[in-house]
């Protein structure tokens, strides 16, 4: 089982040198010449999946003890496959000066402006990052002004709701304390007639009192005139 596996593995290698070459000629070509040299390529790079397939398919067949050797190097060779891939991605849109000076029609004074436009584009685009962060800060300085806000709000919200609790409190004592006042009024002028009647009434029995004691008086007057009258006789 291994032996499959090791064979594959050298067509595997064997195929992705030569597909390493083609793709370092793709930017030398034009016309119909690139558009044949990406259509091998593009079988080459088939042929290498397949032979990927037939590696994972036997590396399963492999015994669980002997297969995490087989499973690192099927590992790296994927890797591998993507780097290819991504080489000729990169190698069909890619062209060597001298192609690019051919197409253009034009010698060395086109690609230094092309560099001096480039540069002009770095330019701009490092001044947008440059603003971009900037506006980035801005953002973030005013959101943490907001959230201070909001967190003054708050408090003074509970400032408010305790300032309220409070004035309940007073009212709630204001009433009581209506109450009493009242109940105290109330027996006040309940309890004053009483009080008026019963001083009238002591007077009366003074009064009364003076009474009788004069007419006593008057009474022993006349008996001390009538005594003395009767012993002039």
């Amino acid at each position: 089982m291994s032996s499959d596996f090791e064979s594959y593995e050298q067509d595997f290698a064997v195929l992705t040198a030569e597909i390493t070459g083609r793709i370092g000629k793709v930017p030398k070509l034009v016309g119909d010449d690139k558009k044949q040299m990406v259509a091998n390529i593009e079988k080459q790079l088939e042929e290498a999946r397949e032979l990927l397939e037939q590696m994972e398919l036997e590396v399963r067949e492999i015994p669980p003890q002997s297969r995490g050797m087989y499973s690192s190097r099927m590992r790296s060779y994927k890797q591998e496959m993507g780097k290819l891939e991504a080489d000729f991605k990169r190698s069909r849109i890619a062209y060597s000066d001298e192609v690019r000076n051919e197409l253009l029609g034009d010698d060395g004074n086109s690609s230094e402006n092309q560099r001096a436009h480039l540069l002009d584009n770095t330019e701009r685009l490092e001044r947008s990052s440059r603003r971009l962060e900037a506006g980035y800060q801005i953002a973030v300085e005013t959101e943490q002004i907001g959230q201070e806000m909001l967190e003054n709000l708050s408090h003074d919200r509970e400032k408010i709701q305790r300032a309220r609790e409070r004035l309940r409190e007073t009212d709630a004592n204001l009433g009581k304390s209506s109450r009493i006042l009242t109940g105290m009024l109330r027996r006040s002028s309940w309890e004053a007639p009483a009080g008026k009647s019963t001083t009238r009434r002591y007077k009366s029995s003074a009064e009364l009192l003076k009474s009788d004691n004069s007419n006593s008086a008057v009474n022993l007057e006349r008996v001390e005139l009538y005594k003395g009258s009767k012993l002039a006789i």
